[in-house]
């Protein structure tokens, strides 16, 4: 949810500021982007895990500031939700033995975490939706204490000037009154950051926009939400509505949601900050006293503050991302599809999956994005979203097919060469796309397999609250283990 923020209230001369101020940004960003000033430096990752609390019943545990307290580590950090904490994981290079290298360093990390929240009472938990969540109650009880949480939800619910409804498809369809964002909460992900070069920029976006669909049919992770069977990857639509700051009016109309796959093929990264600018009123006006085109007159590097601030709040799955490190401004994409979990092993085969493919599209001499619509595209992230591994999607030169199958048959070789290009070790690599292998033959991911566990508790004869808390237990049990989500046993 980005950096803190001082205050809640914001005058008409605030958001003024905060115009001007955002569109120097933006002029001096395409400034720095014609006087080549970026680093050029390549294939550096990050990742950020957002994680779930639950306490030893299961139930989501709502002292995440405790948590924090006893980790006493920087790199985990607030999230909206009293019942969630965010991750971060240190960047390094893409190649060798790295990915098996960050697979330990990860294990350590959260089994250190794991050890410390335990002292509270707290077990932590990477899912897409913490399955035992109920509906939430009314106003702000389960926000953590923070100016930028309340901020934005009275900006957001002021936006909309009426309370936000959830209305969910699925199995057992949902219908959910809310006077606050809070249902954003309950949504945790995984996020793989790319590092690339301003000339390269567009076509690592344009490939990550084209992979959407397919991550999702591997890597859905959240079948319930408030006790619902709902889809695949239900935290897509969840996060969509809300965030909403449109009326039903707005929404008619064609008007964008602040969360937002996007409209198009893109040239340059500067098209995506210049949409966000020109399409989505400011959330949070908070003006800094940088003038940023002086900076860069004087030699320095620029903040760009107010862009960033802004860039925070419009939710794209693949989100810009200017950045500066030891005085250098650097570009990333910040691939925001995946939901967190199942465990360590299926987050790091996700990422060689992504990785791998991401960086084997952008060689193609004829790009795969100008042989398929942008509609297709998005259409494929929301079929995968709602029916996960049972998608069907489209690809060029194969018309529709199966998820599964176009992994098997096409993504898989492509994701490998891609890994090879990187330099990575082809036993990291074979140990990692192996998994995602695994998975699309035996059709099984973490919502399946969520979804399977729940339905045998049920046919036990327990009710639904207590087949979900059965599941949870389990599904930490083998979180904590060294096997991914396809070798899970389903409770007989």
């Amino acid at each position: 949810m980005g950096e803190d923020i001082s205050g809640t209230t914001f005058t008409r001369a605030d958001h003024a500021r905060y115009r001007a101020k955002i569109r120097r940004c933006l002029d001096t960003l395409e400034a720095m982007l014609d006087a080549g000033v970026f680093v050029e430096d390549e294939w550096r990752t990050g990742l950020e895990i957002e994680l779930g609390l639950a306490g030893p019943d299961m139930r989501p545990f709502h002292r995440n500031a405790e948590v924090l307290e006893r980790i006493a580590d920087p790199l985990y950090q607030t999230e909206l939700g009293t019942f969630t904490i965010e991750l971060n994981v240190e960047p390094r290079r893409i190649d060798g033995q790295s990915l098996e290298q960050l697979e330990a360093a990860l294990r350590r990390n959260l089994n250190r975490a794991r050890d410390r929240a335990g002292d509270v009472g707290a077990e932590l938990v990477m899912v897409g939706i913490l399955p035992t969540l109920p509906a939430p109650p009314a106003g702000r009880s389960w926000f953590t204490a923070s100016d930028r949480y309340v901020a934005l939800d009275e900006a957001v619910m002021n936006s909309r000037r009426e309370d936000i409804t959830l209305r969910i498809s699925g199995p057992e369809p949902l219908s959910l009154t809310m006077d606050s964002i809070i249902a954003e909460a309950a949504c945790t992900s995984t996020q793989l950051h790319l590092q690339v070069t301003p000339r390269r920029y567009a076509d690592y976006w344009n490939a990550s926009q084209l992979l959407a669909g397919p991550q999702l049919v591997m890597g859905a992770n959240s079948p319930f939400l408030f006790g619902h069977h709902l889809q695949a990857e239900t935290r897509v639509e969840t996060f969509l509505q809300a965030t909403d700051t449109r009326s039903v009016e707005l929404r008619n109309q064609g008007v964008r949601p602040r969360v937002f796959f996007g409209d198009r093929w893109i040239t340059s990264i500067f098209d995506l900050f210049e949409e966000n600018v020109r399409y989505f009123p400011a959330l949070l006006p908070v003006s800094s006293d940088e003038d940023p085109a002086a900076v860069l007159a004087a030699g320095g590097t620029p903040s760009l503050a107010e862009l960033r601030l802004h860039n925070g709040t419009v939710y794209r799955w693949n989100r810009p991302i200017y950045d500066v490190q030891d005085g250098r401004p650097h570009l990333r994409v910040e691939n925001r599809v995946l939901p967190a979990g199942p465990s360590v092993v299926d987050t790091l085969a996700n990422a060689a999956f992504f990785y791998g493919m991401v960086v084997e599209l952008v060689t193609d001499e004829r790009p795969l994005w100008s042989r398929m619509s942008f509609d297709a595209a998005r259409d494929n992230f929301h079929a995968a979203a709602r029916y996960g591994i049972d998608a069907r999607l489209y690809w060029p030169g194969l018309g529709e097919v199966s998820g599964t199958e176009l992994v098997l048959d096409t993504l898989l070789p492509m994701a490998a060469r891609g890994l090879e290009r990187l330099g990575v070790e082809a036993s990291a690599a074979g140990k990692y796309l192996d998994i995602i292998e695994a998975r699309a033959r035996l059709r099984r991911n973490g919502a399946t397999w969520q979804v399977a566990a729940v339905e045998a508790y049920e046919e036990r004869g327990k009710d639904r609250r207590d087949a979900l808390h059965l599941m949870l237990a389990d599904y930490v049990r083998h979180m904590h283990g060294a096997g991914p989500v396809h070798t899970w046993e389903v409770p007989t």
